[in-house]
């Protein structure tokens, strides 16, 4: 039996054309990707809604998969209108009204070379009932994150639109890295110095009516809950820029806030230096960002995000993919 409580609400998964309960083990232990980490993956949300679960930007997430996997050489043996109709029937059988949902797909047993010349694609999809990934209390009053001493991966050495499992050894240490010296949440910079991105979050700043985030170029993922909040702080009045962000400028920046699918939109108030590897813990430098709480904007942003993916705001619908064809099938299958 494999322990849930990870994993609230999981009851089955979708393996290669076959729905099996969650206490299935069907991954042989000399699979390409538990060696390498040939994978690539999305994670996505579905929302409680009063129409049932509606699953946000699901299109989008699945053309980055597809991108991501031809990124790695792989040829997904399902097509994306298999795979929506496959994530519908995961959240059916999981009998969940919002969850966080993963498709992977990898190169499975077959070879034991790096390069999985006689490994096969398979493709994986589970969902389960996900809360806030950095804490309940992130939202109300902010995270303290560290500015790593480790390196983002560059946008010279791998074609960073996909998002492949073998990169997130890194944000496995360096997220290891931060918590341990007892922050929420670790900052990569960049190879040049320049800010990049969270271990599995975008960063965005407030600064006065604008605001600004870093793009590909500056080695970063370009996540979908990024590109959401941009389009709707546009929509509400404020003006966006892209462009490279420097440490200071982050430092002195009115707010700064992470977005992501796990993360949504989460205020950053504080921040350590810990940038240099030469520097002791005990002279890396505090700083407050604004007057150290959430700031307005993050707030307002995050409200309108809330509002969007539980289907509050008509205007934003085309974003949502719901699970059940009606109301009334959702109702009838929770026997309400």
């Amino acid at each position: 039996m494999f322990d849930i409580t990870y994993f609230p609400g999981a009851r089955y998964f979708w393996h290669n054309g076959e729905m099996y309960d969650w206490n299935t083990a069907n991954i042989h232990v000399m699979t390409h990707a538990l060696h390498y980490g040939s994978s690539v993956f999305e994670g996505i949300r579905a929302y409680d809604t009063e129409k049932g679960p509606a699953i946000f930007r699901l299109n989008d997430h699945l053309n980055r998969l597809m991108v991501s996997s031809d990124v790695l050489n792989m040829k997904v043996p399902w097509g994306k209108q298999e795979l929506e109709k496959t994530i519908k029937q995961v959240m059916k059988a999981n009998r969940l009204r919002a969850a966080y949902i993963r498709p992977n797909v990898f190169y499975s047993y077959g070879s034991p070379g790096v390069v999985p010349k006689a490994s096969p694609v398979e493709v994986t999809i589970a969902c389960w009932a996900w809360g806030a990934y950095l804490g309940e209390e992130a939202l109300k009053r902010g995270v303290h994150v560290l500015l790593l001493p480790y390196r983002r991966v560059h946008t010279s050495q791998v074609d960073l639109r996909a998002k492949i499992g073998g990169l997130y050894a890194l944000s496995n240490i360096s997220g290891t890295f931060a918590r341990e010296r007892g922050f929420h949440e670790g900052v990569f910079l960049n190879l040049e110095g320049r800010i990049a991105e969270g271990t599995g979050e975008n960063i965005i700043l407030v600064q006065g009516n604008r605001l600004k985030t870093n793009d590909r170029s500056e080695s970063i993922l370009e996540g979908i809950t990024r590109t959401t909040v941009l389009q709707l702080a546009q929509d509400m009045g404020y003006s966006v820029e892209i462009g490279p962000i420097p440490v200071e400028e982050m430092l002195g920046s009115d707010e700064v806030f992470f977005t992501g699918t796990a993360a949504e939109v989460i205020p950053i108030t504080r921040i350590t230096d810990g940038s240099n590897p030469e520097t002791p813990q005990e002279e890396w430098k505090e700083f407050v960002v604004g007057n150290g709480k959430p700031g307005t904007v993050t707030q307002k942003l995050a409200e309108r995000y809330r509002a969007v993916v539980r289907g509050e705001l008509p205007e934003y619908h085309h974003w949502l993919t719901y699970v059940y064809d009606s109301p009334e099938e959702f109702r009838q299958h929770f026997g309400e």
